[in-house]
């Protein structure tokens, strides 16, 4: 959340995000420059502590964002409608919580409702919440599946995530092209295997 502090004259004085003053944030960021062997003043790099802030607010904007809020809006006139609902290929880009180095993957989702269902959109700013924090794939994975199945109160629910991992490619063991799997069922997906099976076709 960024608040503004004004002065005795009411001209604004500091700008501030989740309690930290931007300007200190860009000081780091300086420093950061310098450490790495830089020049912070010259041309190119002036104004980069203020452009990554920028997009670190965009980055990381799901920290200041609830599944709640995103998952309000339920419909319930479905007719009973109790099968299948899938969505895959959901692309995300995240970022490691170890290195801050790139998650880039996508993601497929499917739920089982029970008396309502939710827009098809509000699958992807759910992953694109997660997504927009420093994660752990294993744990954004339990979070997408955890959050439908509590704020829906579904039948079951299936995620399987599908990431390259930066922090493995571009660095240390520089293995390009791996890519990272992890799955999380809940409900009848998790304990029927003939859903376990049509979910998992569903996004084959």
């Amino acid at each position: 959340m960024n608040i503004v502090e004004k002065n005795l004259s009411g001209t604004p004085e500091k700008e501030f995000r989740n309690g930290v003053a931007n300007d200190d944030a860009k000081r780091a960021l300086v420093l950061l420059l310098k450490w790495i062997g830089e020049d912070p003043e010259r041309e190119g790099l002036k104004e980069t502590p203020k452009r990554v802030l920028k997009a670190y607010k965009e980055w990381f904007a799901g920290y200041n964002q609830n599944p709640s809020e995103i998952l309000s809006k339920t419909f319930k006139e479905v007719q009973g409608y109790k099968e299948m609902i899938s969505l895959k290929d959901i692309s995300f880009h995240s970022f490691c919580e170890h290195h801050f180095a790139p998650i880039i993957g996508k993601v497929h989702i499917g739920y089982i409702p029970n008396k309502k269902v939710v827009g098809l959109s509000k699958l992807a700013r759910l992953i694109e919440m997660f997504a927009r924090r420093l994660q752990v794939q294993e744990k954004m994975t339990a979070e997408i599946g955890n959050s439908l199945q509590t704020h829906l109160d579904c039948l079951g629910v299936g995620v399987v995530v599908e990431a390259e991992h930066y922090c493995m490619c571009s660095r240390g063991i520089k293995k390009q092209g791996a890519v990272m799997k992890t799955k999380h069922f809940t409900g009848v997906i998790l304990n029927d295997p003939e859903k376990k099976n049509e979910f998992m076709s569903s996004i084959s």
